[in-house]
């Protein structure tokens, strides 16, 4: 079965107020936030309320996102995350199916 790579994606979306207002408290909620910070061994992460669709990967995004969102994948201030199915859900967020956070790291012991 042969690679086939994508020209171009639309990976624009535009959520309903309500269904942001849910997501972003709950991408926000204490328990989630220190999750996070464990994970990435940081004393504190702000969400940035930047989120994207992944996309596939093509010759313009060979990082699987939109290419004016790709500095923040460069810089280690930065960390991108699945939003869990289950805020999605929640939230009634049903297309699109995946979406990603990005997370501004203080304080961190480490670059990844």
């Amino acid at each position: 079965m042969p690679l086939k790579i994508v020209q171009n994606f639309d990976g624009n979306f535009t959520l309903e107020p309500q269904a942001q207002e849910t997501l972003f408290q709950l991408l926000k909620s204490e328990t989630f936030v220190k999750q996070i910070c464990q994970h990435l061994q940081c004393e504190k992460v702000e969400f940035t309320e930047l989120l994207f669709q992944p996309v596939p990967y093509s010759l313009a995004t060979p990082k699987g996102m939109p290419a004016i969102l790709e500095k923040y994948y460069e810089s280690d201030e930065y960390a991108i995350i699945n939003v869990p199915p289950n805020f999605m859900f929640s939230a009634k967020i049903f297309s699109p199916s995946r979406l990603c956070a990005i997370y501004r790291k203080i304080g961190c012991t480490n670059s990844g």
